[in-house]
């Protein structure tokens, strides 16, 4: 009996690749693929879904905030994330937010559908590269100032930007970037601080001496 699966990924060249990997199987339906997060929201219900591979960095909202919405709507729904960020921290709390698996970009057909059975199997899949760190992160004592977390080079530039209490529309002109991947900037840097706002972030950053 083949698995229900959908994939929500705001970039149209990696939801047609990883449509036609697992449709490659009899192992795998695909029964639905949504480019944002409120398409996935007003789309699931319909589609019998029982595991989304959930891109994280989506253009309208954030990974862990729609997999909460989704997990408290349908709590039989098991959730992969399927992302490029490597980050042990961001990974531990994606799973604490009740997603159940966590898969890098570049993995291949065969790590896929071994994720996909040992969720549904009511189990955590891992991918080996966030295992291993995860592994190494909670072996390491404890440092002082506790926080382990990777920026992009772009994210760096626009936590700068937002010390400097710029308006979305004054970092995208300083940075030469749409508003739109401000926002996403935003976003993901709140996610690895842990911050519900541009304060909580600053907040962070400073305790941490990253500004």
């Amino acid at each position: 009996m083949s698995i229900n699966v959908a994939i929500t990924d705001d970039h149209e060249m990696v939801l047609h690749g990883i449509k036609s990997m697992l449709q490659e199987t009899d192992e795998v339906n695909i029964v639905a693929a949504f480019p944002d997060a409120n398409s996935t929201l007003n789309g699931i219900s319909s589609s019998h879904v029982e595991v989304l591979l959930l891109d994280i960095n989506l253009p309208d909202i954030n990974g862990i905030d729609l997999s909460k919405q989704l997990l408290r709507q349908y709590p039989n729904l098991k959730i992969i994330a399927l992302t490029n960020f490597d980050d042990a921290s961001f990974a531990k709390r994606m799973l604490k937010n009740g997603v159940h698996g966590y898969l890098l970009k570049n993995t291949d057909k065969l790590e896929i559908l071994k994720a996909l059975k040992t969720v549904l199997s009511g189990d955590i899949y891992l991918h080996k590269a966030i295992k291993d760190k995860l592994l190494y992160q909670n072996s390491k004592p404890k440092s002082s100032n506790g926080l382990n977390v990777k920026l992009t080079r772009r994210e760096k530039e626009v936590l700068l930007a937002i010390s400097e209490e710029l308006t979305t529309r004054e970092i995208s002109e300083k940075l030469f970037i749409s508003p739109k991947t401000v926002e996403t900037h935003r976003s993901n840097i709140m996610l690895k601080f842990g911050a519900k706002n541009s304060i909580g972030i600053i907040k962070v950053a400073l305790e941490h001496g990253l500004l």
